[in-house]
């Protein structure tokens, strides 16, 4: 059974169509991500899934059932992280989250709000009220709540914008780790290295429709972007690496002299006959290459 099923999905606001006709089916036990530039609909798109707002038309289908008229049997199915976190007011972190377990009525609930205070790394903080968290470690807490009654689907909205590397790294471990055992993981990002790491499937969306749905691998198996063959300094001039055949690029860059080819395995060879493999690096295409593809350059605000 499809844990999500989407069909038409839209949202106007005035003259503006937030949402255009989006579809999206996710599996049970999927890793979905949404990802897009900012205004592109990815928010409003997840809380019409979510049943948060109603959408002016298209359905949703929220683990079998159609999540609007508001369905409050889905609410203890499914867990919910917000870009904006709102805590109860003078709560210490040890006394929001055991609040919200009791809420969900979760059996011996204080012991498991401890248990995920220590799996998000805030047990440190038990004691400390919301108001007086970092913005990293809110966030945190804000993950913690959206899991505590250990949901079916979870769904998160940039969940790790706000947190260090070491934190965003552990959070990366604790979803997989959620969706390993089962449950189905819809996020948001900006992050193109998280998307291409934890996702099973990203959904690239831009002004309300989906543009591109497929696994990382394959959107950046389809765009057929060139390589781009890094020569560490010394190992090669400008004018040698200029004399290389199926090059269609040379440049230098601080990291040596780059060629950019659609054919790196000759370009390697012709490298390792004149001895100047040393501290050579390959890259090639990136998720954030289809992204900007797909997207466009231009800043958005």
């Amino acid at each position: 059974m499809a844990a999500i099923e989407a069909v038409d999905l839209t949202k106007r606001y005035g003259d503006l169509r937030a949402v255009d006709g989006v579809s999206l089916d996710v599996a049970e036990g999927e890793f979905v991500g949404i990802l897009g530039p900012n205004g592109a609909g990815k928010t409003t798109t997840l809380e019409m899934i979510e049943g948060l707002r109603e959408p002016d038309e298209g359905s949703v289908r929220l683990l079998g059932e159609a999540v609007w008229p508001r369905n409050q049997a889905l609410l203890p199915r499914i867990g919910v992280q917000l870009q904006a976190s709102a805590f109860f007011e003078r709560l210490t972190a040890r006394e929001q989250l055991r609040t919200f377990a009791a809420l969900y009525s979760v059996p011996k609930a204080n012991a498991v709000a401890d248990e995920w205070l220590e799996r998000v790394g805030l047990a440190d903080k038990a004691d400390t009220r919301v108001e007086d968290l970092s913005g990293g470690q809110a966030q945190r807490l804000s993950i913690a709540c959206a899991l505590v009654h250990d949901p079916e689907v979870l769904f998160l909205d940039e969940p790790t914008a706000a947190l260090d590397p070491q934190a965003r790294r552990n959070l990366w471990d604790l979803l997989s780790g959620l969706n390993d055992s089962g449950r189905t993981v819809v996020l948001t990002t900006h992050y193109m290295d998280e998307a291409e790491i934890l996702c099973d499937r990203v959904a690239i969306i831009d002004a309300g429709r989906i543009l591109q749905v497929d696994t990382p691998a394959a959107l950046i198996r389809n765009l057929d972007a060139p390589a781009r063959v890094i020569v560490g300094p010394g190992q090669l001039t400008l004018e040698e690496a200029q004399a290389f055949e199926h090059v269609q690029e040379v440049a230098e860059s601080p990291d040596g002299i780059v060629l950019t080819t659609r054919a790196p395995a000759p370009v390697i060879g012709r490298l390792a006959e004149g001895g100047h493999l040393d501290g050579v690096q390959v890259k090639t295409g990136t998720l954030e290459d289809v992204f900007l593809d797909l997207t466009g350059r231009e800043y958005r605000a």
